[in-house]
């Protein structure tokens, strides 16, 4: 008689342990009774009734889903890897579960197929230049999809574009001739300036001759301190000529 009593202890503590999950804040449980939808519940102590419910468990958090490298080609015709990272989280965990067979791998497919569509519709120059437009746009088109699914699609970022080796040595090209072009521009404005100011410069001295023996003396001074040279300059007329007729007159 001892026997079947633990026998029917143990059943019955069995199915009451079947019958009970305790949830975690962040999870819920789908209901299914004799199949049928019966509704969502959780977080915290669930009761089911043996044999007839069955629960699956869904996760509420944020999921990080890295999507594989994409073979791309863009809209002008450059091949490309390009790989990216989606955020998104489990809004109606009864619509994750009846809509979609596996939610977490539907929307992996999802991004990889989007990510190739979208990327191929731009050119490479604004895929390395507006990135975060194209993300709020892979971001749109994605959560309309997942929305009949119950998943909300928070961000979406572009990770890494793997560019050929031949387009890298072409970037850098181009980018070196960038910054020779703006050297040039930079290099001809300072000497249109500089002509600037010395025709203006120019316009001052003309006004008075005697400015241009002072800039000549000021010249000479500069020059002078550096010892180890040797200057040779022209005297004006205008200085020897009254010590020349003296000359004369004495000569006479």
């Amino acid at each position: 008689m001892g026997i079947p009593v633990l026998a029917i202890v143990f059943i019955a503590v069995m199915i009451l342990a079947s019958a009970i999950r305790i949830l975690r804040e962040y999870e819920r449980a789908v209901i299914f009774r004799l199949g049928r939808l019966v509704g969502v519940k959780g977080p915290g102590l669930v009761i089911l009734i043996p044999i007839i419910d069955r629960m699956v468990r869904v996760s509420l958090r944020v999921v990080a889903m890295d999507v594989a490298p994409q073979d791309v080609i863009t809209k002008d015709n450059v091949s490309v890897k390009v790989n990216a990272v989606v955020y998104f989280r489990v809004m109606a965990a009864d619509r994750a579960i009846v809509e979609v067979e596996d939610f977490l791998y539907a929307t992996t497919q999802l991004a990889q197929t989007t990510l190739r569509s979208v990327l191929g519709q731009v050119e490479l120059d604004q895929l390395l230049a507006e990135r975060e437009q194209i993300n709020h746009q892979l971001q749109r088109i994605i959560d309309e999809q997942t929305d009949s699914w119950g998943i909300k699609v928070s961000l979406v970022e572009i990770k890494h574009v793997d560019l050929p080796v031949e387009m890298q040595r072409a970037i850098a090209r181009q980018a070196e001739a960038e910054r020779e072009r703006r050297a040039k521009v930079i290099h001809a404005t300072g000497e249109f300036q500089a002509s600037q100011k010395l025709y203006e410069a120019a316009e001052v001295i003309s006004q008075n001759p005697v400015t241009i023996q002072l800039r000549f003396l000021q010249t000479l001074t500069e020059v002078a301190v550096e010892k180890n040279s040797t200057l040779v300059f022209p005297v004006p007329i205008d200085l020897v000529e009254p010590l020349t007729n003296l000359l004369k007159k004495k000569a006479q």
